[in-house]
């Protein structure tokens, strides 16, 4: 399914069958004013904007997909998206039956950032990266916070228009997204039970790689294994960084070591064969990252527990 591509926010509304939005380049869409759609006879759709999205939606009566995951928008969830990124809208069988949607959608061209510092630094808020696999969950307490956000940026660009109003909007957009850092923060420490599950996976995935072909399957890497739990690499390593004050690159790395010393220590082979075992191409690149880890030569290190 070719996706279907908004260059403008114009564009956006007029395929929504919305009102002209009031400035061209930021808008928020209050989701109530979908409730009129019949839900139930649109086709599924994939969407690329080439603008930012950020949303809280409730009773959202279709079934949204980043990535290769889907979510049911029923409960307080708010989600990022970044320009060119393409996600799908499915609605649901039973989506004539369902409390009218709520909540809101806020759109904001890269144009409208052109000049400030935001523009810049919009890039270093990596959960527009996660959008494709981990939305934000928020209490009560926080969608009121960045609702009232929505309601100044409203209310700003409803105003007349006038030399402050980029900055005050902007300085808003920073606020928005500065509590929602904060709460993916808080969202990877409350959600333990469910982030602890992720970190014994990954260990599982790592002892499977290592303990398989390597020579075969290469190095594991952020991505591969970020894959293989189907997270995001940004969101895994954020999310591990919180955990453990480690990032995945670490983690593959102090399980990469383990295994060596592990082979130094109980077999003959040599250190070519055994860096081909844990799929390096070189022996001088395994060499040279064990020496980083350990400050010793793998053959330092088998020399020393043999005489130890």
């Amino acid at each position: 399914m070719k996706p279907l591509r908004f260059k403008t926010i114009t564009e956006f509304h007029r395929f929504r069958n919305l009102p002209p939005p009031e400035h061209p380049l930021i808008g928020v869409i209050n989701l109530s004013s979908l409730a009129g759609l019949d839900w139930s006879q649109l086709e599924p759709t994939n969407l690329v904007f080439d603008f930012y999205s950020v949303a809280v939606k409730h009773n959202f009566p279709a079934k949204t997909k980043y990535g290769q995951q889907e979510y049911d928008f029923d409960e307080g969830v708010m989600s990022f998206m970044a320009p060119g990124q393409v996600f799908g809208a499915q609605p649901l069988p039973h989506a004539g039956s369902l409390p009218a949607p709520s909540g809101w959608l806020l759109l904001i061209h890269p144009d409208f950032l052109w000049n400030t510092p935001l523009a810049k630094t919009i890039k270093n808020y990596e959960y527009f990266g996660y959008a494709a696999n981990e939305a934000l969950f928020l209490s009560e307490k926080e969608e009121a916070t960045v609702t009232a956000i929505i309601e100044n940026i409203e209310h700003e660009y409803h105003t007349n228009i006038d030399s402050f109003s980029q900055d005050i909007i902007v300085a808003q957009l920073e606020l928005l997204l500065g509590y929602a850092q904060r709460f993916y923060n808080r969202q990877f420490l409350t959600r333990r039970i469910s982030n602890h599950r992720i970190l014994d996976r990954l260990e599982q995935e790592l002892a499977a790689w290592f303990g398989g072909d390597g020579a075969r399957r290469g190095l594991p890497t952020v991505q591969s294994v970020a894959n293989a739990l189907n997270i995001s690499p940004n969101y895994l390593s954020e999310l591990l960084t919180v955990l453990t004050g480690q990032s995945t690159q670490q983690h593959i790395h102090d399980r990469l070591i383990e295994k060596a010393k592990a082979e130094l220590s109980t077999t003959d082979l040599t250190v070519s064969e055994i860096a081909f075992r844990l799929g390096f191409e070189h022996s001088q690149s395994f060499s040279k990252l064990f020496r980083k880890k350990t400050n010793f030569s793998p053959l330092e290190f088998r020399s020393s527990v043999l005489h130890h």
